[in-house]
């Protein structure tokens, strides 16, 4: 009998898993699902971004896991707390869609989806953490869902067959 447990975790949440369990998010639209791992430990977190920049932010007390600048740094040093060598960790991320056209003549309005990847993105190498495999962008929600013992970040969406990186 397994005792493997799916954590899941909600819009602007992150955790840390050690094989067997897995980690799951579900509702990426715009926003982003990061996972980093170290896949000799088999141990790795996911945090589900929400907004680019902490400057957003209203109020005082800031949710690191919200935001793309905050949530990186703090979701890897989550996963070093819990066996993850700085070395080694390497990420995967999904998301960061354009659900809703605000479009004018111009384009893209808004462009959250865009801006959440591209900060990820950033923080992610000003942390040397290479991103090795990615599904972002486009108009579909996402669904994901990560298993540190195989490093498989698996991708399903209401539009098409569940994907592997």
């Amino acid at each position: 009998m397994s005792t493997a447990q799916a954590v899941k975790i909600g819009i602007a949440e992150m955790e840390v898993v050690v094989a067997p369990n897995v980690i799951r998010t579900c509702g990426l639209g715009s926003c982003v699902g990061v996972v980093i791992y170290d896949a000799g430990k088999a141990v790795a977190g996911m945090a589900h971004v929400m907004l680019p920049h902490s400057s957003m932010a209203r109020g005082g007390v800031i949710n690191a896991a919200k935001y793309a600048d905050t949530a990186v740094e703090a979701l890897a040093q989550l996963v070093m707390a819990a066996g993850g060598r700085k070395g080694m960790l390497k990420a995967k991320m999904a998301g960061g869609a354009q659900m809703f056209s605000f479009s004018t003549a111009g384009g893209d309005v808004m462009g959250i989806g865009a801006r959440n990847v591209e900060e990820v993105k950033k923080q992610l190498e000003r942390l040397h953490i290479p991103v090795v495999a990615e599904d972002v962008g486009g108009r579909n929600g996402r669904t994901i869902e990560f298993n540190p013992q195989t490093g498989v970040l698996s991708i399903r969406t209401a539009t098409q067959e569940i994907k592997e990186i």
